[in-house]
C-alpha cells in the first residue's frame, strides 16, 4: 500500500468520513497540479545549463562523425566544376583513400575547429530555444491541450522549426566558412578561420558570408522540426511500452531514426545549400546564377534527379551515429547537471 493510501486510511479512522473526503479532494487536486518528473528536471536546469548541455552535445557529435561529414560535403559538390560522366566511378572507399593518400589522415578533420566553433553555439541555441518555444506554445494553447498527443506533436514540430531558424540565422557565417574549408583539397586557398573570413569579406563583400542562407533556412527549419518531433514521438512511445529500458539507449536509437528521417526528406535542399555556399570560392567563376530554383533546375538538367542525392550514403553513415550521439549526450548532460543543481 502506498504512503498516500496509508495516510487516507489513518485520517478516515481517526477523524471520520468527512475529513477523509476532504483529504481525498486535496490529494486529487495535488496530483493534478504536481508536474511530472521530466518537467521537474527541466525546471531545475537554468539557461546556462541548457546552453552548456546542448553546445557540448553538438560539438562532441560532430567531432565523432567529422570524417563522414567531410566525405558528404565532397560528394555533394561533385559536378560543380567536374565532368559529370566521370562521377560514376566515385565511391566512399575511393574518396577516403584519396584523402589519406593526398592529404593525410588528419585531413578527415579539416575544418573541424571551425565546425566546433559553429556547433557549440548552434546546438546550444537549438536546444535552449526549442525548450523555450515549447513552453511558449503550450502557454498559448492553454491547459486544455496539454497531454493531447496531436497537440504535443504540433508543438514539438513547430518548436523545432523555430529553434532551427533561430540557430541557423545566428551562426550562419561560421557554417559557410566551415563548408569552404572542408571542401578544399590539395590546393589551399583559405588558410584558417580568420583568413577565410577576411578573404571572403574582401573578395565577395559582407553578403558573401551569407551566400546560400535562403536554402539553409528553407532546409534547417523542417530538418530540426522533423528531427525533434520524430525523436520526441518515438521516445514517448518507446518509454510508454518499455519504461524500464535504459534512457541512454532509448535516446541513441530514437535519435538515429529521427536523423535518418530528416536527412532523407531534406537532403536535396542541403545539397543545393552547399553548392551555393561554394559559389565563387577560391576565385572560381560562379556556376549557378539564377537563385535557389535555378540551381535546382541546373542540377537536374546536368546530373538528373539522382544528382540531388549525391552523397546520401555517407550522409546516412554519418547521421545514424551522429544524431543518436547528439540526443544521447544532451540527455545525459542534462541529467548530470540537474543532479549537480539539486545537490548544490
Amino acid at each position: 500500500m502506498s504512503a498516500e493510501a496509508v495516510v487516507e486510511v489513518a485520517n478516515s479512522a481517526t477523524h471520520g468520513e468527512v475529513v477523509d473526503i476532504g483529504h481525498r479532494k486535496f490529494l486529487q487536486h495535488y496530483r493534478k497540479q504536481r508536474p511530472p518528473a521530466t518537467s521537474q528536471q527541466q525546471l531545475q536546469l537554468g539557461t546556462m545549463q541548457h546552453l552548456l548541455a546542448g553546445g557540448i552535445a553538438g560539438a562532441f557529435s560532430k567531432t565523432c562523425t567529422a570524417p563522414l561529414s567531410r566525405l558528404t560535403i565532397l560528394f555533394q559538390i561533385q559536378g560543380m566544376h567536374t565532368d559529370v560522366s566521370a562521377l560514376k566511378k566515385a565511391s566512399i572507399w575511393h574518396e577516403a583513400s584519396r584523402i589519406v593518400k593526398e592529404e593525410g589522415f588528419r585531413a578527415f578533420w579539416k575544418g573541424n575547429l571551425v565546425m566546433i566553433s559553429h556547433r557549440l553555439p548552434y546546438s546550444a541555441i537549438s536546444f535552449y530555444t526549442y525548450e523555450s518555444y515549447k513552453r511558449f506554445l503550450y502557454a498559448m494553447m492553454g491547459d486544455n491541450h496539454q497531454g493531447i498527443a496531436r497537440s504535443s506533436y504540433l508543438v514539438h514540430f513547430a518548436g523545432g522549426g523555430l529553434a532551427g531558424l533561430t540557430a541557423a540565422s545566428a551562426t550562419y557565417p561560421l557554417d559557410l566558412v566551415r563548408t569552404r574549408l572542408a571542401a578544399q583539397r590539395k590546393e589551399v586557398y583559405y588558410r584558417g578561420l580568420f583568413h577565410a573570413f577576411h578573404t571572403i569579406y574582401k573578395e565577395e563583400g559582407l553578403f558573401g558570408l551569407y551566400k546560400g542562407l535562403g536554402p539553409t533556412l528553407l532546409g534547417v527549419a523542417p530538418t530540426i522540426a522533423i528531427s525533434f518531433s520524430v525523436y520526441e514521438g518515438l521516445r514517448s512511445f518507446w518509454l510508454s511500452r518499455r519504461p524500464n529500458d535504459s534512457s541512454v539507449m532509448v535516446s541513441l536509437a530514437c535519435g538515429s531514426l529521427s536523423g535518418i528521417t530528416s536527412s532523407t526528406a531534406i537532403f536535396p535542399i542541403d545539397l543545393v545549400r552547399r553548392r551555393m555556399q561554394l559559389e565563387g570560392a577560391g576565385g572560381q567563376a560562379p556556376v549557378y546564377k539564377t537563385g535557389l530554383i535555378g540551381t535546382f533546375r541546373h542540377i537536374i538538367q546536368a546530373e538528373g534527379l539522382p544528382g540531388l542525392y549525391r552523397g546520401i550514403l555517407p550522409e546516412y553513415c554519418k547521421v545514424v551515429p551522429g544524431v543518436g550521439i547528439l540526443f544521447m549526450t544532451n540527455e545525459t548532460l542534462k541529467r548530470c547537471l540537474s543532479h549537480v543543481s539539486a545537490e548544490s
